[in-house]
């Protein structure tokens, strides 16, 4: 009877167990949680594949500095990333021998400057030939810094060979030394429309003395970058032909000669001392006569047209007689 109460007492003390009776002894007790895998396949042949799926990704090293890396190494990492190393910047240097163009285009007079000074025009033409002339003055004066020996006469004679000589080189075809007379602007403009064709041309005389008209400086991207460009003014007679590539004359005539004006731009890079003279541009004034143009050297098509057949016009003459009844006769006795 005792056994049984002491049995129940224990029991209900168990249940009834206040929270925190067992709290120190649980902390002292060293326990781990075991899972039971269950979801493993039957076939171990798996194993090998799930291994082979993890794949090892190298890891930049951060604590590295590429500082410290030598050329070679750099390289190497590269290398092996499959990107091609930086190339190295390099400047290229590059020179400016001429222009682009002209600085302040001479503009002509009408009539060559001769019209009468008790004009309008001329006397227009007279103050504006002072102001361009006292410009000139200047330009030249800055082109004796450059050169010393430059003089307005015998640099017309210098042009005067440049001119011949272009145009012997141009007849020529000899490109090669072409560039050392004209410049790279004008070297296209020169050589255009010249192909598959035969130029001859001959200088004649001076019907009047070149003369210098113009004179500009400028500087370009620096102060000291100067070029110098004259303007001269040739009067001449000389022959022109062109023939094309079957030997039929286009143009011109290699017995008739004419009378030809022009305005011819030289320049020279000032800053450069072994720079030289060269044929730059040529002006063309809005009042001179147009030039003679082409000839043609191809057949012309005869249009052939076909002729409306005429109507024929039949007339028919009808001389048929006309009977009309005998009317009734009254004899008249």
């Amino acid at each position: 009877m005792s056994l049984r109460i002491t049995s129940k007492l224990g029991l209900t003390l168990l249940q009834e167990m206040p929270q925190g009776f067992l709290a120190p002894v649980v902390n002292q007790v060293n326990h781990q949680i075991v899972r039971h895998r269950r979801t493993k396949h039957w076939d171990p042949k798996w194993k090998l594949f799930r291994r082979m799926k993890v794949v090892k990704v190298d890891l930049p090293k951060f604590n590295e500095k590429v500082e410290n890396l030598t050329d070679e190494q750099i390289r190497i990492r590269l290398k092996e990333q499959g990107i091609l190393p930086p190339r190295p910047w390099v400047e290229r240097q590059f020179f400016i021998h001429s222009t682009g163009g002209i600085f302040e285009p001479y503009v002509p007079p009408e009539g060559d400057g001769k019209v009468s000074p008790v004009s309008k025009q001329g006397a227009m033409q007279s103050l504006q030939f002072l102001e361009k002339k006292s410009r000139t003055m200047m330009a030249i004066r800055k082109i004796r810094q450059y050169e010393e020996d430059f003089d307005s006469p015998e640099f017309c004679k210098e042009a005067t060979k440049l001119y011949i000589k272009m145009h012997e080189l141009l007849s020529a075809r000899d490109k090669d030394n072409l560039i050392d007379v004209v410049t790279e602007r004008a070297y296209p403009e020169v050589l255009h429309n010249v192909e598959n064709k035969t130029i001859r041309w001959k200088y004649i005389k001076d019907i009047e003395l070149p003369r210098i008209v113009q004179a500009r400086c400028t500087d370009v991207i620096s102060r000291e970058n100067i070029f110098g460009q004259v303007t001269v003014r040739f009067h001449t007679q000389q022959t022109l032909a062109i023939y094309d590539r079957f030997g039929r004359l286009l143009h011109g005539s290699e017995i008739v000669a004419k009378d030809v004006l022009e305005y011819v731009v030289f320049e020279k890079h000032m800053a450069n001392e072994y720079g030289t003279w060269r044929i730059h541009a040529k002006i063309i004034p809005d009042w001179l006569p147009p030039r003679e143009p082409s000839a043609l050297t191809f057949k012309r098509k005869i249009e052939t047209t076909v002729a409306e057949p005429e109507k024929a016009v039949v007339e028919t003459a009808s001389t048929e007689n006309v009977s009309t009844p005998n009317s009734e006769r009254v004899n008249t006795a």
